[in-house]
């Protein structure tokens, strides 16, 4: 039984997998879209609305945060000047998942995460 037991482990250690959310999260910020399988987008997601949610804070506590998480100094200047005050009067629900066809190799299946616009 799985009870009380969150988050999935991607068959990954522990800094592996805080990297690769990062790194999604890095390119899901910048890109504004991406494509992934839905397990990772599923965990991504809860992320990357914590980061705008930070960049609405736009304090120097909050963008420290951020700029602790996010890989690019870049992409944590656009969150806070182009991505915050875009979503300065919602409340939450960033993001949106679709539903693609399954990977052709193992098909596994894929997801496109964006932001809402």
């Amino acid at each position: 039984m799985r009870h009380r037991i969150a988050g999935r482990k991607f068959g990954r250690r522990t800094g592996h997998r805080l990297a690769l959310y990062r790194n999604l999260v890095t390119d899901l910020l910048k890109h504004e879209s991406l494509v992934t399988t839905e397990p990772k987008a599923k965990e991504v997601r809860g992320i990357a609305e914590k980061m705008i949610t930070l960049g609405k804070k736009s304090g120097l506590h909050s963008y420290r945060q951020a700029l602790s998480f996010i890989m690019d100094k870049k992409v944590t200047e656009k969150l806070f000047a182009d991505l915050a005050p875009r979503y300065k009067e919602r409340p939450g629900g960033y993001t949106r998942i679709v539903k693609l066809q399954p990977r052709l190799g193992d098909g596994a299946p894929m997801v496109k995460l964006e932001l809402i616009e």
